[in-house]
């Protein structure tokens, strides 16, 4: 492991203990809350009160659940899950959703029957207006708290539970409004119907619930779906759009699991790259891909898969095009000579054939490779093809230095005539075998030089 990756490990280590530790806040504030609205509503008999307890007590289960969230979604991917467990963080936010559902409908059940049945009665005192105050501060501070860790390690369950505790602000609010309300029509004698003002700050706080609710399943639906976040693709495109060897964009997929984009892109380059030049555009592409992701969202992790698919450029010549095709039909040449005849073209090709075919074989195989060069490009009316067949055969030769160094030296001395002195080195002279193994004195010299 490099220094740059234990830099990273030692990183994501501490954003985990950051994430866990403001998520395990979050569960001691609703635990307070729900114990001090429970004990407050039941003494007081306010159902906004009361409603508002149901409604910490199902945030201490969403924090529970996103406490739990976060620390199982922070294991790395497996045999079993290749793309890692961060989906637990969308699958506890779409219940934390559901729970909050169920709790607004029952909450707007109890509050229908008061107005309708005058049940109930409301026992105002200075003990409702206090706990609502103290719930009021408490979910401001842990959704302040709640939002900076989820914006800065990029955290959709605790985003998720941010924007929760901050509707809570207001629904408590509403509930401060309707209390006073009764307090006051019980203190000036004001109509009866006004002290139904709770009942009516319950239903209040049920529609900022379900509204919230809807919200949040909305979302963890999406992601749990796999939608596309619509927000990068125009900065990716954008981005891999700049870069010269990319000639285009065949297919863009996101997916979002957690704080890791899951990005697949399939492009297309000049056929006439190598598969190292083409590495390093794909290399180019992820690197552009990473930036457009990193300018939305700071601290999320990218994990890219680049796809390269040849094409043919548009500043290909005439010479590449006919490499490109005689790759396609499976033959190697070289040596294209092109030649401009009036108003069309003549090309003379060097054409490699197996050294087992019969002439009447390889001059059908040239035939169909001409044809094919005619039919591709039209301003190519004449081809002629030159067969040649590869020499596979490995010589068996002896070296035979040693045995003649009055040769060496003499060939020695017309090198240097003819070239300069001391430009001669590794003289070496080979003879052949004849088939009984035997040398042959048909010598071969191999002549190395100095190019100085």
């Amino acid at each position: 492991m490099t220094v740059s990756d234990q830099e990273q490990q030692k990183q994501k280590q501490a954003t985990q203990r950051e994430k866990n530790m403001v998520a395990l806040s979050s569960v001691g504030a609703a635990i307070g809350l729900t114990a001090l609205k429970l004990a407050v509503g039941l003494l007081t008999g306010s159902l906004g009160i009361l409603a508002e307890a149901a409604h910490s007590g199902l945030d201490l289960i969403a924090a529970l659940m996103t406490f739990f969230a976060v620390r199982f979604a922070s294991r790395p991917a497996d045999e079993s899950h290749h793309y890692g467990h961060e989906k637990i963080e969308n699958l506890s936010a779409f219940l934390e959703a559901v729970l909050l559902l169920v709790t607004a409908l029952w909450i707007i059940y109890e509050a229908v029957r008061r107005l309708l049945y005058h049940e109930g009665h409301v026992e105002i005192s200075i003990w409702a207006f206090v706990v609502m105050g103290i719930s009021i501060v408490v979910d401001f501070t842990r959704s302040r708290v709640l939002l900076r860790v989820a914006r800065k390690v990029g955290s959709q369950a605790l985003e998720a539970d941010a924007l929760h505790f901050s509707t809570d602000i207001w629904s408590s609010a509403v509930v401060i409004i309707g209390l006073f309300i009764v307090l006051v029509t019980n203190a000036l004698h004001l109509p009866a119907w006004l002290t139904q003002a709770d009942a009516v700050a319950a239903l209040v706080v049920s529609f900022i619930v379900i509204w919230v609710s809807v919200q949040l399943a909305k979302e963890t639906l999406d992601a749990l779906l796999d939608k596309a976040p619509h927000a990068l693709i125009l900065p990716i495109t954008g981005h891999v759009r700049t870069l010269p060897e990319v000639l285009e964009i065949r297919r863009l997929r996101v997916r979002r699991a957690g704080n890791t984009y899951f990005i697949e892109i399939t492009i297309a380059v000049a056929r006439t790259l190598t598969f190292e030049q083409t590495h390093m555009v794909s290399e180019q592409v992820e690197d552009a891909v990473s930036q457009a992701v990193h300018e939305q969202a700071e601290q999320a992790e990218v994990d890219i898969v680049v796809h390269a698919e040849p094409m043919r450029s548009p500043g290909e010549t005439i010479a590449e095009r006919l490499y490109r095709l005689a790759e396609s039909q499976g033959v190697h040449i070289h040596d294209i000579h092109l030649r401009a005849v009036g108003s069309h073209l003549e090309a003379d090709v060097d054409l490699e054939v197996p050294t087992d075919l019969s002439l009447q074989e390889a001059h059908a195989q040239a035939s169909r490779f001409e044809q094919t060069i005619v039919a591709s490009e039209p301003q190519i009316q004449r081809v002629t093809t030159h067969l040649e067949a590869p020499e596979t055969h490995v010589a068996v030769r002896n070296e035979v230095t040693a045995t003649y160094p009055q040769l060496v030296d003499a060939i020695r001395q017309r090198v240097d005539e003819k070239v300069g002195r001391e430009r001669a080195h590794d003289i070496h002279l080979y003879c052949a075998q004849d088939e009984g193994g035997q040398a042959r004195e048909d010598l071969t010299p191999r002549i190395c030089l100095n190019s100085t």
